[in-house]
């Protein structure tokens, strides 16, 4: 399988590409934006290979099976097209997008494989689903979420808060748009929102807590990540299944089977 990494050489881009190697798989190219320090620099982890860093401009169909993109989001539009023009699937792991950004990735969905993931933790995604049930369960629980990362993260709340209070929400029945409160500040609680409290600090690498609240108890889910590793490692994993995929929009959930899994769960009980 031939994988090549957009965002190369950005932090999520550089595990991938150590993540990649430390499996024995191949990479077909480490892409980095036009104009970039790195361009024509050699990618330490793949060194022997001779595999230098580029901006794609080059790629041919035969070189690539599924791009992993760990991008800014400012070049989605050009990452979906290219993916498109190779016939490539793609595995969208930008976060921050704007809903027109999302709209392009479903556009892209209906000629080419993509994966969107805010998060390719395995045990996000697991949280996401423990979410939904436990906001369906307790209805009338107050919902409050807090996420930590790194003092350079530039979106909040991040990308895996707005999951995990879509997953709250969806368990309502409801749109997480009618819900969102945003990050809180001063004033009093509207009922049934779902509010965001953020920190940024030091080198933070993700923490997730989902609060559901009701008078004389909570549930408290958390998820904290202590190596960048486990996002690549999904990632990676996320790029091997989808290669195999034909043309549709995917999440994490489909290359787990949760959906399968749950309902297994739910016949046993």
């Amino acid at each position: 399988m031939k994988i090549a990494v957009i965002g190369a050489s950005g932090r999520m881009g550089q595990a991938v590409m150590t993540e990649l190697a430390e499996q024995q798989l191949s990479c077909s190219a480490a892409i980095v934006a036009a104009g970039s320090k790195h361009v024509g620099k050699t990618v330490t982890q793949f060194a022997e290979q001779g595999l230098c860093f580029s901006d794609g401009s080059d790629l041919s169909a035969a070189e690539v099976d599924v791009f992993i993109d760990f991008s800014l989001p400012e070049a989605l539009a050009h990452n979906l097209t290219l993916a498109q023009r190779l016939g490539a699937a793609i595995v969208v792991c930008t976060t921050g997008l704007t809903d027109a950004q999302r709209a392009l990735i479903t556009e892209a969905a209906q000629s080419v494989p993509v994966l969107y993931a805010a998060n390719t933790s395995v045990g996000i995604c697991v949280m996401e689903q423990l979410v939904a049930l436990a906001s369906a369960a307790l209805p009338a629980a107050d919902v409050e979420i807090v996420e930590a990362h790194h003092q350079a993260k530039r979106d909040a709340p991040s990308g895996t808060a707005l999951v995990l209070a879509a997953a709250a929400a969806n368990g309502r029945g409801e749109q997480l748009a009618k819900l969102n409160a945003g990050l809180r500040g001063a004033g009093q609680r509207r009922a049934g929102s779902i509010g965001f409290a953020v920190v940024r600090a030091a080198d933070i690498i993700g923490e997730h807590q989902v609060l559901l609240a009701q008078p004389g108890e909570r549930i408290e889910l958390t998820h904290r990540v202590g190596d960048r590793k486990v996002f690549a490692r999904g990632a990676v994993q996320a790029a091997q299944w989808l290669a195999s995929q034909p043309t549709g929009y995917y999440g994490m959930r489909d290359m787990l089977d949760m959906k399968a899994t749950l309902q297994r769960l739910i016949h046993e009980i």
